[in-house]
Parts: structure tokens; sequence; C-alpha cells
């Protein structure tokens, strides 16, 4: 029977009412002590609690007693377990020997007999790391393997008078990860909404896309730099199955090859000088049941292009430094500006790899080729740079607008994104001009704009001088977007206009 009872604050109360129990010969099985309260579990051999209050009441300061179901030491306890089985991960507390004191459901989830449990066992056991790295005296995380599956394991030390006296271990799981990656990556926004334009080019991309999200295959995505690459790749992850799954997206040009080969495939503890302690997991493994883009895939060096190779077979790889395989279920999204014919022709790239990507193949069209977008993105991007200067959104003159729509945009929609939030934030009038728009566009930190070349871009008189023409007429058309008057400027025939327009494709 467990008793509350209630007295004044006195000094010797609580002794008071623990002789009057040694004097009943009540077996005493425990007691806790507050302001007010003393808190007692005996024995119910032949005893009531009307018994128990009555052997009390001739107490100074006794106020009355109850039942009650649990101890405060009990309740809080409760509470706590309560509140870490609620925790989805695996939580671990562990002394300095490393015997397991206690574990939530979680945890104990992962064992296949439903009638074993963690406690009291030693953690060494199911973990494939050392105890030393387990009691550290500062917060650590490590990739381990608890019980045959990867998690991070983020290790929190009980220090006891500056000395370690165990740990508080909680795993994440790698798919957990992947998605806190994934959403670090990734805007809020539907990656198709995204995509702007009704030109034919656009909307042929746009049903590739659906049809091809529905196939879990390999897509090779090629275009120009700035026309929205990555934005297709993300459109085709979420509208695939494994939208709820990580998209996990890397540049291949700018990580030297020993550190893509580690951030793609993980690697082990001490695997190179630098490594972290407990290992990496690598985009694969963190992207499991997901998408992952390898942007500027042409950029990787052969060595990782036999490795990729070799893991699109099977999907199955090995750590750096380790030995033991592991399988990764994820979707591979590649791309590039560069032409693959040309570099597997230079041998620069391997085309048996090629074939392994290219088993769908999305064609971006740069913006020049879908010129009927352009009002509609500049439309578009006007109101998102406002929205972020917090300023009304100026309206864009005909004459600025035309301008805008016939330049021969060699950055794309980024480099058009760039100049039109470069207007509104020097924009001081409700309206953008045409003189703006020269301003900006012709900038001389803008591509298309004539200006000296430097001693390494010469090649030879040939070279030199088309690069002249292009630049020249790159910077003219806008201003003159017929073939007739830009002629007219130039003071030369109409058909040597056309043709070096045809040549350069500027038109």
């Amino acid at each position: 029977m467990k008793i509350k009872v209630e007295s004044t604050d006195r000094i010797g109360i609580s002794q008071e009412i623990l002789a009057i129990f040694a004097s009943k010969s009540w077996n005493l099985k425990s007691i806790e002590v507050e302001a007010h309260f003393t808190f007692v579990h005996i024995e119910r051999v032949h005893v009531s609690l009307a018994e128990v209050e009555q052997s009390l009441r001739h107490i100074d300061g006794f106020l009355g007693c109850e039942e009650i179901v649990q101890m405060p030491a009990e309740q809080r306890e409760n509470h706590l377990h309560t509140l870490l089985n609620r925790i989805p991960d695996p939580i671990l507390d562990i002394d300095e020997q490393g015997i397991i004191l206690a574990s939530n459901s979680a945890a104990d989830s992962l064992l296949q007999n439903d009638k074993q449990s963690l406690v009291d066992q030693p953690i060494t056991h199911y973990i494939d790391v050392p105890l030393s790295q387990l009691l550290q005296l500062n917060e650590i995380s490590l990739s381990v393997n608890f019980i045959h599956q990867p998690f991070i394991a983020d290790i929190n030390p009980v220090v006891s008078e500056q000395k370690i006296s165990g740990a508080v271990v909680s795993l994440r799981s790698m798919h957990k990860v992947g998605r806190q990656l994934s959403l670090m990556q990734s805007s809020p926004h539907d990656a198709l909404q995204s995509i702007i334009g009704h030109s034919k080019k656009i909307k042929l991309v746009l049903s590739q896309v659906q049809r091809f999200a529905e196939l879990d295959l390999p897509v090779l995505i090629c275009g120009d730099t700035g026309t929205g690459k990555e934005l297709i790749a993300r459109a085709l992850h979420q509208l695939s199955e494994r939208k709820e799954a990580p998209f996990l997206t890397i540049n291949c040009a700018a990580l030297p090859e020993h550190l893509l080969e580690s951030e793609l495939f993980g690697y082990e503890s001490g695997a190179f000088t630098g490594a972290s302690k407990g290992g990496k997991p690598g985009l694969f493994e963190l992207a499991q049941g997901g998408s992952v883009f390898l942007d500027e895939i042409a950029e990787m060096s052969p060595y990782l292009q036999a490795k990729l190779l070799r893991f699109l077979q099977d999907f199955k790889y090995r750590k750096v430094g380790g030995t033991k395989e592991f399988t990764a279920d994820v979707k591979i999204i590649s791309a590039s500006h560069q032409h693959f014919n040309e570099l597997i022709e230079q041998q620069k790239f391997r085309e048996d790899l090629y074939y392994r990507l290219n088993v769908l193949r999305l064609e971006l069209p740069a913006l020049k080729d879908r010129a009927e977008d352009i009002t509609l993105l500049v439309e578009h991007f006007v109101l998102n740079a406002a929205r972020q200067f917090k300023l009304t959104p100026p309206s864009v003159s005909h004459e600025a607008m035309t301008i805008l729509t016939t330049f021969h945009w060699p950055g794309n929609i980024r480099q058009l994104e760039n100049v039109i939030f470069r207007l509104i934030a020097l924009n001081e009038g409700s309206k953008i001009s045409a003189a703006q728009v020269q301003t900006v566009l012709f900038d001389s930190n803008d591509p298309g704009l004539l200006t000296t070349m430097n001693e390494q871009e010469i090649e030879d008189w040939a070279s030199a001088q088309a690069n002249f023409e292009r630049r020249l007429l790159e910077q003219l058309y806008p201003y003159y977007p017929t073939t007739r008057k830009l002629a007219e400027r130039l003071k030369v025939s109409h058909n040597k206009i056309a043709m070096k327009l045809r040549a350069y494709g500027i038109k």
C-alpha cells in the first residue's frame, strides 16, 4: 500500500511517522520526503488506511493521509519512459562500462525477439564501434551499425565531477538523415509549377517530364548552362513514386576526385587523413528510396566514371576504405551542358557509362529558342524581385521588353533572372525603361559585351576575328532586331548580316 501523509513542515515529524510504523512492525518498502508530505510504501498485510490514519492522529502537525497509486519517483520514471517511448528514434542510456541502463521502445523494437531486452546488456554486443568512441568528453556524431542497421549516432556524454560516467546515445536512421538533408537542399515550391512557358518546346519538355517520372529508369538532362536542369530533375522526383523519399544533389564539377568519391559512396573510419571518427555516409546511402541528381556529370574523372558504372550495374558499392558491400535503392538523374559525342570521341567520357545514363533523355531548349516565353519569365521575375525587395512591382515599357525579348541570352534563364533582379534593385520609378535595360544588360560584367580579348583567348587571326564579330553582333542585335536595320547600322549588305547571324547562332 502506498500512502501520502500530509503534515506541517516541522523538523523531525518524518522520524516520528517512521517510529510509529516501526512500533507497529509494518514492513516499510520505501519512503520519500518532500515539504509538507511524507510518502511511504508499506506491505499490505492486514493493514488498512484507517488504521494508519488512527495511528498517526496523535502526532503534532499531522493533517491527514490518503492512498496513492504511485510513489513520486515511480510517477516521474513512468512519465520519462512515456516521453522516451513517444520519440521515434532509438535512444539508449549507457554507463561507463557500456552497460545499457535504459532504452526506449524504438530501440527495443530493433531486436528480432520481442521478449528480449536491451537493458543490462553491453552495447558493444550490438554496435560496430568500440566503447572508447562512445565515451567522449564532448558531444559527437558517428556513423554506426546498430543490430546490423546503419544509423547516425548522436552521443551526449554524462559527466560527473569532470569524469565520464556514461552517455546517452540517440540513433537516427539514414533515411531520416537523408530526408533532413533533402529538405535543406530543396525548395517548398512545386518544381513543375515553377517551369514557366507556353512555347511548343517547353510544352514538349513538360510532357516528357511527366512520362519519364513514372519510369524508374536513369534520366540524362542535356542543355546549356542556365536552362534549369536542376529544376527539371527536381520535378522528375516530385512526380515519381519516390517523392516522399530524399532528393539529393551534387555538382560533380565542384569537388576534386577524392572528395567527390567520399561524398557519393561515403567512407569508413580512418579511410584517409582527416576522416571523421566513425566514418561518414554517402549520398547513395542517405538517398535510400529516393533520387540522386548528378549535375555536370561530364566533369567526373575517369576513375569515378568506372566506379559509377560498376554501381549502376547492380546498385552495389563499397565505401572508401571499406570492404563491406552495400546496396542502394536510388534513381539516378544526371545532367551536363557538354556534348557527350565529342567527349566520347576525345576519350574524356566512357561510352559504356553514357549508355547507362542515357536511358531516358531530356533536351532543354536555350532561351533564344523559346523567345515567346521571355515575356512570361520577365513578368514572373519582376514580381519575385519586387517581393524580395519589398517594393511595388514596376511595369516594363514596350521598348524595354523588345530589347529583353530579342537579346541573345547566352546565360539563358539564369542570366535573365539576374538582369531583372538588378533592374528592380536599381529602379526608382514605376516603370523600367529601355535605357535602364541597356545600362544593365550591356554592363561590362555581362556576357555578350564587346570587350578587349586577353592574350590567352587569341588562337589565330581567324578565331580572333570570329570572336570579335560574334560579340559585336550580340551587342548590337537587341538594338537593331532585324537583319536590315542591323545591316544599315554597320553599313554592310543585308545578306552578309543574315549569314553572320546564322553562323553564330544569334538569330
